[in-house]
């Protein structure tokens, strides 16, 4: 389901539950610097692949995961042909600019680079003919770029069903199923869902990442963004990290109703685990991580359904937080262990609990300002059958009584 908010307006929380407000204003209009970006974000990057290469855990949302990457594509694996037709007639307002500055304008899923390498080698005309990149245009003078890419990629494009839930020219919502790593690395090199927006969006191989602006756990199920054009990646990734976008996931946690409300605000700062290096942890010298319980729906006298709103975004972070202040996540086995079964349990809930293969975390909901139009866009998607099925084991009678 897609809603178009008014500007500003959040989902409806209670107001204790969330101190610190996360924003949704509309974007800047300021274009960010793209090698800005690329050194500000290099080392994040490389820690959170150092994570995928020790284990199959993937990684939740991270604001500091998010990566322009290089205009220039790494050379390996197949070479891809991508065909490239596109005409611009020039506008008034780009009357008088030069040549260079208005193709760069136009087609901006490009570098400036290859533009001018286009314009040199004849692929981008001008009126028909070949000219230098400083000649000014004039209104309705004609741009044609016609070229073939041959994008190297080790990412290849792989037939797998991607079930999308928002789709527009510039940006795609997908519902990730649970246990699709969500890019390859080191153990998953096929049947990633960047494997999978390759086969069906062939244009992402010429985006980082194939577009995507953060990451959720391979075991977690629900909404991923992707931009489909090179600015509103860029664009969608700004918003990531000024707090426009807003994510909000629902998890089945171990913990009673009058525990749990007292920790409507966990703010407590998320690093690397000193030894256990394939794990996060809550630690002074780690950085800042805000988690807002929005709501809590008691299941039963020690099981709890949680909405939860993300201020930052860490690794894990919605799992270390819970976790941290002893209310685990079902399923959770890197860091939920023995504390997931509570007392009083039936037979039939604690087969329910110790069975579920993965922590019960869905993102449920996903708004952003559409990095085009400027509005204000809200997805949300269901939860999945499997955690529906453990919601309904672990309240069973509890209404009744």
């Amino acid at each position: 389901m897609t809603t178009h908010l008014p500007p500003n307006q959040s989902l409806d929380t209670d107001s204790s539950a969330q101190e610190s407000p996360m924003p949704n204003n509309v974007l800047n209009n300021d274009e960010p610097d793209n090698q800005e970006m690329i050194d500000e974000n290099t080392d994040a990057l490389d820690n959170d692949d150092l994570l995928e290469e020790d284990s199959d855990i993937d990684d939740e949302i991270d604001d500091s995961d998010i990566d322009d990457g290089d205009d220039e594509v790494p050379v390996a694996g197949q070479a891809i042909p991508v065909v490239v037709d596109m005409t611009h007639i020039v506008t008034e307002d780009q009357s008088g600019l030069r040549i260079d500055k208005v193709a760069s304008q136009v087609f901006s899923d490009f570098s400036r680079v290859q533009v001018q390498g286009w314009i040199t080698d004849g692929s981008l005309l001008y009126n028909g003919s070949v000219q230098r990149p400083k000649v000014r245009v004039k209104a309705d003078d004609v741009l044609h770029l016609s070229t073939t890419l041959q994008q190297h990629s080790e990412d290849q494009p792989e037939d797998i069903d991607i079930d999308v839930v928002y789709e527009d020219d510039d940006v795609l919502v997908i519902n990730k199923p649970v246990g699709m790593v969500v890019h390859p690395g080191a153990g998953n090199q096929t049947g990633t869902l960047v494997n999978a927006l390759l086969y069906h969006y062939p244009q992402q191989h010429h985006l980082p990442r194939a577009g995507l602006v953060h990451r959720i756990d391979k075991d977690t199920s629900g909404l991923l963004l992707i931009g489909k054009t090179k600015p509103a990646q860029m664009a969608l990734m700004e918003q990531l990290k000024d707090k426009s976008v807003y994510r909000h996931y629902q998890c089945v946690v171990a913990g009673d109703a009058a525990s749990l409300l007292r920790h409507r605000r966990i703010d407590a700062p998320i690093g690397r685990h000193r030894t256990q290096r394939t794990k996060m942890t809550v630690m002074t010298a780690g950085r800042e991580a805000v988690t807002h319980l929005l709501n809590v729906t008691p299941l039963n006298e020690n099981y709890c359904l949680l909405d939860v709103g993300l201020e930052t975004g860490r690794t894990h972070q919605i799992r270390v937080h819970l976790s941290h202040i002893t209310y685990p996540l079902v399923g959770d086995r890197v860091y939920g262990g023995r504390r997931q079964l509570r007392s009083g349990l039936s037979e039939a809930q604690r087969q329910a609990i110790s069975n579920f293969p993965r922590q019960a975390l869905h993102a449920y909901t996903l708004g952003f300002v559409h990095p085009t139009t400027g509005e204000d866009v809200e997805v949300t998607t269901p939860l999945p059958e499997d955690m529906q099925q453990l919601i309904a084991v672990l309240s069973s009678g509890y209404e009744d009584e």
